[in-house]
């Protein structure tokens, strides 16, 4: 029997998406999110739909106390784990709420990098498995524009790099996932250009092919990668001048 794909922040529209993506290739499914009940439509869609076994599953990403136990009761253990949570809200609004700024870098740092350490400790113990945590290019270099979220993503990449290090000789995949902007609820309102915005379902293709091609790091549209190292050139006496 096929284990399944256990996706965190499965509510998101990313996360539907590769939920899509890997029923469609007969996976099971594992959903979870911080609200179960949101999940029940989406579970009998993906029954009905691709005839794949989808269990439904609480998961709070703040509350890392619980993460252990969460893990442990699993009623069977994931092949592939896939973390889709995160958190954008307007950039002064952290400035002005310190609390809620708090809540962005747990969010998309802390939390995520718990939980996957656990599932490391796992696969890493058997063998086999992959760990795929979705950052972000804003966290390549900070900007004023989004400090609070960028400086928690680029936490969240150093912490995959790392784990992939320490997994490197173990069987254990650990796969970072730079999508730059995708057309999401997140990212509603916002004026994204075309050419750099990728749709969910794009994200859930490249996750899928890179999984299966092994990679480490992918740039879901390959223009960032080339982006990320012009900005990351520029000296930081001009950098802080531009408005970016």
């Amino acid at each position: 029997m096929t284990a399944p794909v256990l996706i965190l922040g499965a509510t998101s529209d990313i996360g539907r998406a590769i939920a899509r993506r890997f029923a469609a290739q007969g996976y099971p499914i594992q959903l979870a999110a911080r609200q179960r009940s949101r999940l029940e439509l989406d579970k009998a869609d993906l029954e009905i739909r691709y005839g794949v076994s989808v269990s439904v599953h609480e998961f709070d990403v703040l509350a890392v106390e619980t993460h252990a136990d969460f893990v442990q009761q699993l009623p069977q253990q994931p092949a592939i784990v896939i973390c889709v949570v995160g958190l954008m809200p307007d950039q002064k609004d952290c400035e002005q709420n310190l609390p809620l700024a708090l809540q962005v870098m747990r969010t998309n740092y802390e939390g995520p990098a718990i939980i996957l350490s656990l599932f490391a400790q796992r696969f890493e113990q058997q063998g086999f498995g992959t760990l795929v945590g979705i950052s972000s290019v804003a966290g390549e270099r900070g900007r004023a524009s989004n400090y609070f979220y960028g400086s928690a993503k680029a936490g969240f990449t150093a912490f995959l790099s790392g784990l992939r290090h320490r997994l490197a000789q173990s069987g254990v995949q650990v796969l970072t996932v730079l999508p730059g902007y995708v057309n999401t609820r997140m990212t509603e309102g916002m004026k994204l250009p075309s050419l750099l915005t990728a749709e969910p379902q794009e994200v859930a293709n490249a996750i899928f092919t890179a999984i299966a091609k092994k990679k480490d790091v992918i740039y879901v549209r390959p223009i960032w990668r080339w982006i990320m190292v012009v900005i990351r050139s520029i000296p930081e006496s001009l950098f802080k001048r531009l408005s970016l």
